[in-house]
């Protein structure tokens, strides 16, 4: 049902780009309950912080090796449904059924819920590379900031309807055989029964099969060392360090990330309740401005509002930290503490939307049909490598130096990639794409 032949801009676009968007918006509505609340579903039985921490590991060990994996088998599959949309719909309702049962599992023994936890990220990450490799195989280049952006804000959304209106569904309780009133519960299977109607919703008006624009598409099956080949021989060396710029950046993202809400606590002596508002200034910016910036960067160019953005958010960590020196004084009031910090984390997430926004589409740029899930399998292990390495660093940068070094650290982290993002020359929304491999 998606018509997508060539059109000036994104009218006509946008629609399809909506009904794509709704396997970003499962993803929004999933990871942010997964982070809140599997810790605590896990402390039921656990003690230790560190094996906690592991154990929330899984996500990204299983990302950084299963999201490019399966972004390239599906690259090379053929069906009558398309090269996608067979993992979207098994994988994702998968993923909504070990969603929905974990609050139960945590009930009944530790290890049934790990056996979900487990479950779980196979299942999501398997699908992720997919999902999101769905866009460009049927957006036309030159408009894929603009589509990133109606995406991305479908993803803000769903963080915002995750962390605001099913969480507080986990206050309700339900009567349960043999357990009475119980809490904690009603989120999780709510959660996954809107996954289940993303994915028919997806499925049944996205026709991925007919949906894609490009006149060069190949059903060639290209082999994937090939194409890897392919893309870091290249003597252009944009894709390369597009990716090492997003390793930094993506460094100094997770690496203040883990330790904001306990910055809040700790340090602003905020609520615990309230600690979460600072992400949310975050979520509330993503969903307000990812549109605007992908239509920004189209008049502006790509690389050029990336590495605004960049300074952007090193000049907003700077001032949260200058903050963090004057505003935690003995008698400063709260709402001096914490209203000047929720409006830079809001700015900090104005500037983040924006380089998350056009980062994916420059890599789309230098891609071709055959390859495009490579290139967004070789994002995500970028991504989720620096979710790894970031947290031990920073974490031991607090115990050193204090809360203020995070953000300092986070600065410099931006300034590389500031610096990486000059070496760039492609991916730009009227480059043409790298040559197929063969």
């Amino acid at each position: 049902m998606t018509d997508t032949k060539p059109r000036s801009g994104m009218k006509g676009y946008y629609l399809t780009t909506f009904l794509i968007g709704l396997g970003f918006f499962t993803m929004g509505l999933m990871d942010p309950l997964y982070d809140t609340y599997i810790p605590i579903f896990l402390s039921r039985y656990i003690s230790s912080n560190a094996v906690i921490g592991m154990v929330m590991t899984l996500d990204n060990m299983f990302a950084i090796f299963l999201i490019p994996i399966f972004s390239a088998i599906s690259d090379r599959t053929r069906t009558r449904i398309g090269r996608r949309m067979p993992f979207i719909i098994t994988f994702l309702p998968l993923s909504a059924f070990a969603f929905g049962l974990i609050p139960f599992a945590a009930l009944s023994s530790l290890a049934l819920l790990i056996v979900l936890i487990f479950a779980l990220n196979v299942f999501k990450q398997s699908v992720r590379g997919p999902v999101v490799a769905l866009m460009p195989d049927i957006i036309p280049g030159e408009v894929r900031s603009e589509a990133n952006g109606v995406i991305n804000t479908m993803g803000g959304i769903a963080t915002i309807v995750g962390t605001i209106g099913l969480a507080q569904l986990m206050n309700v309780q339900v009567n349960l055989p043999n357990r009475g009133p119980t809490d904690n519960i009603l989120a999780f299977p709510l959660a996954g029964v809107l996954v289940i109607g993303a994915v028919l919703l997806l499925f049944f008006f996205v026709k991925e099969s007919k949906g894609s624009y490009n006149e060069k598409a190949t059903k060639d099956k290209v082999p994937i060392l090939k194409s890897l080949k392919q893309i870091f021989g290249e003597k252009d060396k944009s894709a390369f360090f597009v990716l090492a710029s997003l390793l930094f950046w993506f460094i100094g993202y997770q690496g203040v990330l883990p330790f904001v809400g306990k910055y809040s606590v700790e340090v602003l002596k905020t609520s615990s309740g309230s600690a979460a508002l600072a992400a949310g200034m975050v979520g509330i910016a993503y969903a307000i401005f990812a549109i605007p910036s992908g239509l920004i960067a189209h008049k502006r160019g790509r690389k050029r509002t990336i590495r605004f953005a960049l300074i952007g958010i090193s000049t907003v960590l700077m001032l949260i930290y200058v903050h963090s020196i004057i505003f935690t004084k003995e008698g400063i009031s709260q709402s001096l503490r914490m209203i000047p910090f929720w409006a830079l984390m809001f700015a900090f997430g104005m500037f983040w939307v924006t380089v998350i926004t056009n980062s994916f589409p420059m890599l789309w740029q230098m891609a071709d049909y055959a390859n495009m899930g490579i290139y967004t399998g070789l994002y995500y292990f970028f991504s989720q490598l620096a979710s790894i390495i970031a947290p031990p660093i920073t974490g031991a940068l607090i115990d050193i130096f204090g809360y203020g070094s995070l953000f300092v650290f986070a600065a410099l982290c931006m300034l590389v990639a500031f610096f990486l993002m000059s070496k760039v020359t492609r991916g730009e929304p009227l480059d043409d794409a790298a040559p197929i491999a063969r």
